[in-house]
């Protein structure tokens, strides 16, 4: 008989504890009538975002990220166990979409729900930061970028004379520019919300001529802050740096090196570039493939490297502090102190990376609201829960 597995277990407990209404907007996940007429996405209702979050592109204008003609095999390895309702309700109470665990590149969960499925696109938000973040280091082993000390005035020069005045790439890559940025989902004002209404003016992207107006709140290298307009502000430089449009830049280097299985599409601004900070769209199972790269150490199956040797482990390490205790920002990836990383975007989706255990989960749905704190709590359980049921195999025991 299969005992009730740590996973289920753990989940169990933490739904339990959950406060009253704790599984609210659980509805069918049957679509909206229309996709929403706008694209103010922070203020759409929760059947409108089940329905728009895997028609994104229906939504914006949106370019192609080609695959290649041999996708990654993801083979099926053993599967989890434990007991299904636990993971039922943590499914459920996570909104998801689709959730998909792979150790040792095999695949030993895999489910999908909101009535979206394997053949489908889902959005990113900001999980898209780690895939641009990835650009700069492919761009560094292409020899574009010279160094992550370089300043970032060095390939956007209409940035002279701005905040950003002596910040170097890395710091751009971390957060820590130093620069105003207010990231308050909730206020139609703030710089994030604003951001996204922006123009090309004076012949500039919209990016460069929003980002260039901000002033400096402290001195580049002491303070994080979030902030997306940075990450966007990274894909102006990719951009500048290798003379090629990210989409085309990230379908060369990712989708049809590693192997990626299905076309993606990647949502456009205003000025016809690549939202770098938020909105890419795939299928499931090539976020896993992602980050089967990414722990992988950027080495293709046929042995190509893509970045640096050690990218990953430096961007997978704390290079700012948060001022939360056990965590960390890396390069555009959250990190813990337990060498374990993760992307991770508003509304529930994630790339959680562990290496020691070469372990891979990926959850992509929609939350009630765009950050939701219970909620992500759960989540770090439940990786904590599957890492759990890993160790207990490898000592023999019965999870």
């Amino acid at each position: 008989m299969v005992r009730k597995g740590l996973i289920a277990a753990t989940l169990s407990a933490m739904l339990v504890v959950a406060p009253a209404g704790a599984q609210q907007a659980q509805d069918t996940g049957a679509p909206a009538v229309e996709l929403p007429a706008d694209n103010n996405v922070l203020f759409w209702t929760v059947p409108q975002r089940d329905l728009a979050f895997r028609l994104f592109d229906s939504v914006s204008p949106a370019a192609p990220v080609s695959p290649g003609v041999a996708p990654m095999p993801l083979n099926a390895g053993t599967p989890l166990g434990g007991d299904a309702a636990a993971l039922d309700a943590y499914f459920a109470d996570q909104r998801l979409a689709g959730l998909i665990v792979l150790q040792d590149g095999a695949v030993r969960y895999e489910r999908y729900g909101l009535g979206f499925n394997a053949e489908g696109r889902w959005t990113s938000f900001s999980v898209a930061k780690s895939f641009t973040s990835t650009l700069v280091g492919a761009a560094i082993r292409d020899g574009h970028i010279a160094s992550l000390s370089d300043p970032v005035t060095r390939y956007i020069p209409e940035l002279v004379g701005s905040g950003y005045d002596g910040v170097t790439v890395a710091q751009l890559l971390a957060m820590s520019s130093g620069v105003r940025w207010n990231e308050d989902y909730t206020d139609p004002n703030s710089d994030v919300a604003l951001f996204n209404m922006q123009q090309p003016e004076g012949g500039l992207d919209p990016v460069t001529a929003y980002m260039r107006r901000l002033p400096r709140a402290h001195e580049p290298g002491t303070r994080w802050n979030y902030n997306t307009g940075e990450t966007n502000l990274i894909g102006v430089l990719v951009e500048r740096a290798t003379g090629r449009s990210l989409n085309d830049y990230l379908a060369e280097k990712v989708w049809q090196t590693v192997g990626m299985e299905a076309e993606a599409t990647w949502i456009l601004n205003a000025g016809g570039q690549e939202i770098s900070g938020c909105c890419l769209q795939m299928r499931l199972r090539d976020y896993a493939r992602f980050g089967q790269f990414v722990l992988n150490d950027g080495v293709t199956a046929n042995g190509q490297r893509i970045v640096p040797e050690g990218w990953f482990a430096a961007a997978g390490t704390k290079q700012a502090e948060i001022g939360r205790s056990g965590f960390g920002y890396g390069y555009q990836w959250w990190t813990y102190d337990d060498g374990t990383f993760a992307a991770q975007g508003i509304f529930g989706q994630g790339i959680f990376i562990d290496p020691a255990r070469k372990l891979v989960i990926v959850g992509v749905g929609n939350w009630p609201t765009a950050t939701d704190q219970r909620r992500a709590m759960m989540r770090i359980g439940f990786y904590r829960a599957v890492q759990a049921h890993v160790d207990a195999e490898r000592a023999g025991r019965t999870p």
